[in-house]
């Protein structure tokens, strides 16, 4: 399926080191070049962790498409209603064979 449906949608994007981005994409390329708008880092601490979970504000942001394992649509109502500072999760790793 190609980007081109998600363009100026907010969307979740999972890259090869682990990252978790979301922002509204702006434009795509055929090989998964994205540009996000108002991107966030979201850094979801483990379970125990003292630190809450965090959401570091990037800005425009442009992810290459080597770089990209998923990318998905975002349910903005439902996404507004979770507090991201209090989310624990497992982290996701390195999805990179070496």
């Amino acid at each position: 399926m190609s980007l081109q449906a998600y363009i100026n949608k907010k969307v979740l994007i999972i890259t090869v080191d682990g990252r978790t981005l979301v922002g509204t994409l702006l434009s795509c390329d055929q090989v998964t070049n994205v540009l996000l708008e108002h991107a966030v880092e979201r850094v979801i601490r483990e379970h125990g962790s003292e630190q809450a979970s965090e959401e570091q504000p990037l800005g425009s942001y442009l992810i290459r498409g080597d770089n990209v394992v998923v990318c998905g649509l975002v349910d903005e109502a439902l996404d507004a209603s979770i507090d991201w500072t209090k989310v624990r999760g497992d982290v996701i790793g390195s999805t990179k064979n070496i």
